[in-house]
């Protein structure tokens, strides 16, 4: 990433966003008093749809935000191309805080910058696959040649080939989907802002296309913030995750944070279900060499011992310890770096880091 998390391709500063004739107001009485959602519904007959939520997502990252039915989180993704003005607070893009662009100026960051891909795709049910997908270059007046082959070249990133004539009501939910994706690829954006995009499928097809997500992502750099309600799906797509409840933002952190350092017991009884096997690494439940020998044996020699990387996760370290009396041994650059006996196995698999 040529831009760090700080500095942000989109950061949001501070947004609010209350719902109902009297916001203003009721967002300055929970800044003064800390009302609670209920309390501002009750008095204000007002909905906190986002509180004061500051997130930066940096180049190139997957940035998850997840939560229940209500608690904000496709309120506050509608904030970033501006389909929804805050009540207070401030985005910016690269920058440049959105809620200053005219009218002109925030279409063409919308034609230009964003990318948005939804749940319901809203495919054109006149229009083929390929003039689905070409439709934003075709609003650009974007020569037919050109939308051609920026759609077919689309088309074979996404595993459609061969459908391009096709109609979308000849497509199955999955295939949809793909069409939907292609359509906000096609118009190479920066930035994709998509919400719950795989919740209707069948499992497979919704694992197939997160893998397939994760592979253009990796090709094309794209700064993503992903909605989900599903932790298995944001611990598997997200480079960092951020949980919301009741507008707010009540953790952010990486897969591995989330579920070894849950902030408080909503986040613990979101993640006591989750498997640790592929979520946390060698460099988490390692000891020093040293920390190792001063509580007990010496290390064997190396070449007695299961090795492994760093990086290597459980279900690695697992595999290699089968069958050995000896620890694992954590090398990097050929050097011993960490020790991770079967008792500190255990314990990672419990979470207890």
């Amino acid at each position: 990433m040529s831009k760090s998390a700080k500095e942000g391709v989109v950061v949001t500063q501070n947004v609010w966003k209350i719902f109902g004739p009297r916001a203003q107001e009721a967002m300055e009485a929970v800044r003064r008093e800390n009302l609670s959602k209920a309390e501002v519904l009750e008095r204000y007959q007002a909905v906190v749809g986002v509180r004061d939520v500051s997130i930066s997502v940096g180049e190139g990252e997957i940035f998850c935000i997840m939560g229940l039915s209500g608690s904000g989180k496709s309120t506050l993704v509608r904030h970033i191309n501006r389909l929804i003005e805050p009540t207070g607070g401030d985005i910016l893009i690269n920058g440049v805080n959105v809620g200053d662009l005219n009218a002109e100026e925030l279409r063409i960051m919308r034609a230009d910058k964003i990318g948005m891909v939804f749940q319901n795709m809203a495919l054109l049910p006149h229009r083929s696959v390929r003039d689905n997908i070409a439709f934003a270059l075709e609003l650009r007046n974007v020569d037919a040649f050109t939308r051609r082959q920026v759609a077919d070249r689309v088309i074979e990133l996404v595993s459609l080939q061969g459908y391009g004539d096709r109609m979308p009501s000849e497509l199955s939910g999955g295939m949809q989907q793909r069409v939907g994706l292609a359509r906000a690829m096609a118009a190479d954006p920066d930035i994709l802002l998509m919400d719950e995009p795989f919740s209707a499928l069948d499992p497979l097809i919704r694992r197939g296309l997160q893998d397939e997500f994760l592979d253009l992502s990796r090709t094309m750099k794209k700064t993503t913030l992903f909605i989900t309600h599903d932790l298995d799906e944001a611990i598997r797509m997200g480079n960092r995750i951020a949980i919301m409840k009741d507008g707010e933002i009540v953790q952010t952190g990486t897969p591995e944070e989330i579920v070894t350092k849950p902030a408080d017991d909503y986040v613990a009884d979101f993640v006591a279900g989750i498997s640790k096997l592929k979520l946390i690494f060698a460099h988490t439940v390692m000891r020093p060499v040293a920390q190792y020998e001063a509580s007990g044996p010496s290390l064997p020699g190396l070449d007695a011992c299961p090795q492994a990387t760093p990086d290597d996760d459980l279900d690695v370290l697992i595999a290699r310890s089968v069958g050995q009396d000896n620890p694992i041994v954590i090398m990097s650059e050929d050097k011993p770096v960490g020790v991770v006996t079967k008792d500190d196995l255990l314990r990672g698999m419990q979470g207890e880091v």
